[in-house]
C-alpha cells in the first residue's frame, strides 16, 4: 500500500494521488462549466447534475486500489467499506446548488480515512482556482504554498463561516448581535479548507452532514493545526455504517475553548 507518510520533504504517494484525481476531475467537469445543467433531484429534494456523476467517476478511477473502501455521495453505498482499514471519502460536488446557480462556492472533495481517522485530504475550487492539499504528517498548502489555521482567540472580530442555506432558513438568527463577522457561503467543504487556510475563523452548523461533506476538510483543518468536533464535542470517527453526524464545529483549539460553552448556550435557548 501507499505510504501516507512523506520522506525527505516530498509528497506522500496519497497526496500525489488525491492531486492527480482533483486534476482529473476539474478536466472532467470543464463541459459542464457553462451553466446549461440537466438536473435531477434525489430524496429530500437534494439536486444533482450529469457533472456530479462523471466526476465521481474520474475520482474513483484514480483513487481506488485494492484493498481501499469506497464512500460516496454519488455511489451506492457498499458497506464491505466498514472492513476495510483504508477508505476514500468523496464527494464530487459539494455545494450542487452553488455549481448550478454560478456562484464560485462549490468544490470537488476527496478525503482519506486510516482505521477510521481522516488523515489526508484535497478540496479544489475549480472556478477560484485554489487547491488545497495536505495529510496530519505533511501539513497543508494551498497553491503549493504551506499555511495554518488563524490565530484568532476570542469570538470578537472573528470571522465566521454559515450555511447560506441555514442563515436563510433562519437557523442563525440566535447569534444576531455576536461579537463576530458572519459571512454565508455554500459548500461545507470549502469553508473547511478556507478555515484550514486562515482565510476565516471558524465553521459550524447544526444540522447534520454526512461524512462525504466533511472527511476532506476535516483532515485539512486538522493537519493545518485546528480541530474539528462533533457539535456536541465529540471527536469525529469516520467510516460509521451511517454516514451522517450532527453537526460540527472547525476552529483553533484556542478558538474552540471560547465557542464551545457558549455554542451549546445559544443552542439550548433556540431550542436546537
Amino acid at each position: 500500500m501507499d505510504p501516507v507518510d512523506s520522506k525527505n520533504g516530498a509528497p506522500s504517494q496519497v497526496l500525489r494521488r488525491i492531486e492527480e484525481a482533483l486534476k482529473a476531475a476539474t478536466y472532467s467537469i470543464i463541459p459542464f462549466l457553462t451553466g446549461t445543467h440537466t438536473i435531477e433531484y434525489k430524496s429530500g429534494r437534494d439536486p444533482v447534475t450529469e457533472a456530479d456523476r462523471v466526476a465521481n467517476l474520474a475520482l474513483r478511477d484514480v483513487l481506488l486500489r485494492e484493498g481501499e473502501g469506497w464512500l460516496s455521495e454519488e455511489s451506492a453505498d457498499d458497506l464491505s467499506r466498514l472492513e476495510k482499514e483504508r477508505l476514500w471519502v468523496v464527494d464530487p460536488i459539494d455545494g450542487t446548488r452553488e455549481f448550478i446557480s454560478g456562484i464560485p462556492e462549490w468544490c470537488i472533495s476527496v478525503g482519506f480515512v486510516e482505521n477510521g481517522r481522516a488523515v489526508a485530504g484535497g478540496i479544489c475550487n475549480p472556478v477560484t482556482g485554489e487547491v488545497f492539499l495536505g495529510s496530519l504528517s505533511e501539513g497543508v498548502k494551498l497553491n503549493g504554498t504551506p499555511v495554518r489555521v488563524g490565530g484568532c482567540q476570542n469570538r470578537q472580530g472573528a470571522v465566521v463561516l454559515a450555511s447560506r442555506s441555514e442563515v436563510a432558513r433562519g437557523e442563525w438568527d440566535c447569534f444576531r448581535g455576536a461579537p463576530f463577522e458572519t459571512r454565508p457561503m455554500g459548500s461545507v467543504a470549502y469553508k473547511l479548507a478556507l478555515v484550514a487556510a486562515g482565510k476565516a475563523d471558524a465553521t459550524w452548523t447544526r444540522s447534520p452532514k454526512h461524512e462525504w461533506d466533511i472527511a476532506a476538510g476535516s483532515a485539512l483543518v486538522e493537519a493545518a493545526g485546528g480541530l474539528v468536533r462533533s457539535i456536541n464535542g465529540s471527536e469525529l470517527r469516520f467510516n460509521n455504517p451511517s454516514p451522517l453526524f450532527p453537526g460540527l464545529l472547525a476552529c483553533s483549539p484556542e478558538l474552540e475553548l471560547r465557542l464551545n460553552s457558549w455554542l451549546r448556550e445559544r443552542t439550548e435557548l433556540s431550542g436546537r
